[in-house]
């Protein structure tokens, strides 16, 4: 029998970023090639996204493969390439039945042309939904991000479409790959303690939960617990509460 937690006097985070990690140490575990792992992880994420939204979690960012995952082998990379296109044709379909938009926050070099299409596809089907976001950073980069958006502002600065004192944190926001609010709360599975370029600006405030399960078998009862660590947590935002 599955008890099912209660969530009305829990702290919903509004935006979540999970750092999707273990997948291939998962597979290895059991003898099995990464790949395994990868796909394993991948099956996941639907339940997970499914779950964080029915309790109420409105924005989520997934970071899926990093700028730096292409050092992998060729073999890895490759197959990963694969797994999103052919997945993300699959879940287009239940994410636009679930009311989900789907945005993209990463660099277009040196993704294969089939997976961007599908990328680009996935956000167009999806661009009407407001039931919430699910942010996929693919080939995606903080520091690179962080660059990007201050290469667009000084465009905008040298063609005179804004003054160099217009800029300030909100603006900021905005020329960044996808203007979604700050996050609330970061989880990265497979028990590693750091952030790994991952949303840099958005986390300046996040409280952050690192649970060793391997991304796989992160079930819906490993995101209950998450969330009852989060409900846990003081969020002052730099400011003192003198009356504890």
């Amino acid at each position: 029998m599955v008890i099912k937690m209660d969530y009305s006097n829990l702290k919903i985070p509004n935006h979540l970023g999970i750092i999707v990690d273990g997948n291939g140490r998962w597979a290895k575990a059991r003898g099995k090639k990464r790949s395994f792992g990868h796909k394993a992880g991948f099956d996941n994420l639907e339940t997970i996204v499914k779950y964080a939204v029915e309790k109420g979690v409105k924005v989520i960012s997934l970071y899926v493969f990093s700028t730096e995952n292409f050092k992998r082998s060729k073999e890895e990379v490759d197959y990963l390439m694969k797994l999103f296109t052919t997945n993300f044709k699959r879940m287009t379909k239940r994410f636009d039945k679930e009311n989900i938009k789907v945005l993209f926050s990463g660099r277009q070099d040196p993704l294969k042309d089939e997976v961007y299409k599908g990328m680009q596809e996935m956000m167009d089907i999806t661009k009407n939904n407001d039931r919430a976001i699910v942010n996929f950073c693919l080939n995606y980069g903080g520091k690179a991000e962080i660059v990007d958006a201050t290469k667009k502002i000084s465009y905008d600065i040298l063609n005179g479409n804004i003054d160099l004192d217009d800029i300030n944190e909100d603006m900021f926001n905005h020329y960044l790959y996808q203007d979604l609010p700050p996050l609330d709360f970061l989880i990265r599975t497979s028990g590693e303690v750091r952030v790994s370029n991952f949303l840099l600006w958005q986390l300046a405030y996040a409280e952050m939960y690192f649970p060793k399960v391997y991304f796989p078998d992160f079930d819906t009862k490993c995101f209950d617990d998450a969330i009852l660590e989060y409900t846990k947590r003081d969020r002052r935002f730099g400011n003192i509460d003198y009356n504890k």
